[in-house]
């Protein structure tokens, strides 16, 4: 009978023993992860494209037109003729003007940086965070407390204002000033009036008595 226990005894105890890794190991399984562990990444964030008349524009080298989803690192080509919008949703919008090209990058902080590569682009910053446009030269203008809109267009590596690129190039002057056809114009006119008073003055309107 004493036999007969101890094999007993043993028996149970590989029982036991066997039970109790088991045990174990689903509970290293149900653990939680520990701190190390890395964080889930959030749900990233995604502009909203529109296009003048739905048109299509280029888009990472692909066609997109309005409704398309953009994600932050996007590269946007607006051929002529056709602009864009991207709506950032509460962190304001940014336009891009036609024959246009620019790096597109935002985050969640509320961050938003324009690459001007050609063309005109107009940036109206909303929430927190800031706006800024650059070139890859080094040219930088960024939004702050008292400026949340602004347009630039690349100029030879720099970023010039977009009213008086724009009005440069319509021929206006870099002032939005007197066009030079339009200053000939005026000057001729002045000449003429001139000539007319003198001549009225001196007598010319009046034939000389018989």
């Amino acid at each position: 009978m004493t036999k007969q226990r101890r094999i007993g005894s043993k028996a149970t105890a590989v029982f036991l023993a066997f039970a109790l890794v088991q045990i174990c190991i689903q509970l290293s399984f149900a653990a939680p992860a520990s701190p190390s562990a890395p964080a889930v990444v959030p749900q990233q964030f995604i502009a909203r494209l529109t296009t003048t008349g739905n048109q299509p524009i280029t888009v990472n080298n692909a066609s997109a037109a309005s409704g398309a989803s953009l994600l932050t690192g996007a590269n946007i080509v607006t051929p002529a003729g056709v602009s864009a919008t991207i709506d950032l949703g509460a962190l304001g919008t940014v336009e891009l003007q036609p024959d246009s090209e620019i790096q597109l990058d935002f985050d969640d902080s509320g961050n938003v940086r324009v690459k001007v590569l050609r063309g005109c682009v107009v940036i109206k910053k909303n929430g927190p965070g800031e706006a800024e446009a650059y070139t890859a030269e080094g040219a930088s203008e960024k939004t702050n407390s008292n400026r949340k809109g602004m347009g630039f267009c690349f100029a030879g590596g720099g970023l010039s204002p977009f009213g008086q690129a724009a009005a440069a190039a319509a021929g206006g002057g870099s002032g939005g000033g007197i066009g030079t056809a339009a200053l000939v114009a005026i000057l001729a006119g002045g000449g003429a009036l001139v000539g007319g008073l003198i001549w009225a003055f001196s007598g010319g309107g009046n034939s000389s008595p018989s």
